[in-house]
């Protein structure tokens, strides 16, 4: 029985988008699927595949033809799988997640973005609407140079594409926070409303450093373990894993601004509690000295001006003057 060909795989559920390079030039693209094979063995050439969204039987059929790995297509078709680097017998596998926030609900979303990586193509896998596969075309149009050196050249256009777009989420959530900053120290803040805000900073943090901190990984797999990258592209991507570096610390540094700002919030209501509570011990002291007097010359014994007029405004000005007195000394205090 004849094993199937990725010829015969159905592709109609499948977008495809192919392209062709001679020597770093452009000589085709948007070819049909069943001519992938015609450049695979031919040294001059740099295939490059695109599948969206593919069913597991294309991809097989696609992974027989190419000898790719049972594991790597395993991964490639797995959904909120890692981001890694896997080095194979016939191919290089990697898989990364772009990231990017929804304009209209601010929330984080991810897109699996799975290569296979061989001797002369690239292939890849992409899950979701959040890449910009036109975007990774027009920075290989833009750096057509590169294309020299082999698919190394596609891969570090792929990686450096995602890497910005970590940095697009890492700049929003930043401003965010200074945002949510500028609120906190309001003289009326809506607590209610900082908590949620923080809380949701947090849980969006957390999305974003399982997509970006491994990415480190990938980077340090692909340029210090494969021998492959030409000594051309080592600096492009020595700049990469600088970037990947980067994002990876401005990551970690908003978590902990985050946890700053949860626990400053804490600080703040204990504070304006605290000034509650010395400006009620206050009120209280300055009524407690009206409360004494009238308590005391309500005693049934003799006093200067006992049963004359004289007597009530003695009084009523010791209980004037004492309450002011005490108002101003907490006022000059700033407990009220």
């Amino acid at each position: 029985m004849t094993q199937p060909s990725y010829r015969d795989a159905p592709t109609s559920q499948t977008a495809l988008r192919t392209r062709l390079w001679r020597d770093g030039a452009l000589v085709k693209e948007n070819f049909p699927f069943s001519e992938v094979s015609d450049y695979l063995d031919e040294d001059s050439c740099l295939l490059w595949v695109h599948l969206h969204e593919p069913d597991a039987e294309a991809l097989a059929a696609l992974g027989q033809d190419l000898h790719l790995d049972e594991l790597a297509i395993e991964d490639a078709i797995a959904h909120h799988e890692r981001p890694k680097a896997t080095h194979y017998a016939s191919h290089t596998f990697l898989s990364a997640h772009a990231l990017y926030l929804d304009a209209d609900s601010g929330e984080l979303c991810d897109s699996q973005i799975s290569a296979f990586i061989t001797k002369h193509a690239v292939i890849t896998v992409h899950a979701g609407n959040g890449f910009d596969v036109d975007e990774l075309i027009r920075r290989w149009d833009d750096n057509s140079a590169l294309l020299k050196s082999g698919p190394g050249a596609l891969v570090y256009g792929l990686l450096d594409l995602i890497v910005d777009g970590h940095f697009d989420v890492v700049q929003a959530l930043d401003d965010e926070i200074e945002d949510l900053e500028d609120v906190l120290f309001e003289d009326n803040p809506a607590k209610g409303h900082i908590q949620r805000r923080t809380f949701a900073l947090r849980k969006t943090l957390v999305r974003a450093r399982r997509s970006i901190l491994p990415m480190r990984e990938v980077v340090n797999t692909i340029v210090r373990r494969d021998s492959d990258v030409p000594d051309q592209l080592r600096p492009y991507y020595e700049d990469l894993y600088d970037h990947v570096l980067r994002a990876s610390e401005w990551t970690e540094s908003l978590r902990d601004m985050v946890t700053s700002l949860f626990e400053t919030n804490l600080s703040l209501q204990d504070a304006r509690l605290n000034t509650i509570m010395k400006k009620l011990t206050s009120y209280t002291v300055i009524i407690a000295v009206p409360t004494a007097i009238t308590g005391f010359y309500g005693q049934n014994v003799p006093y200067p001006g006992f049963g004359s007029h004289l007597g009530l405004l003695t009084s009523v000005a010791i209980i004037v003057v004492l309450a002011v007195l005490l108002w101003a000394m907490f006022k000059r205090k700033e407990w009220l």
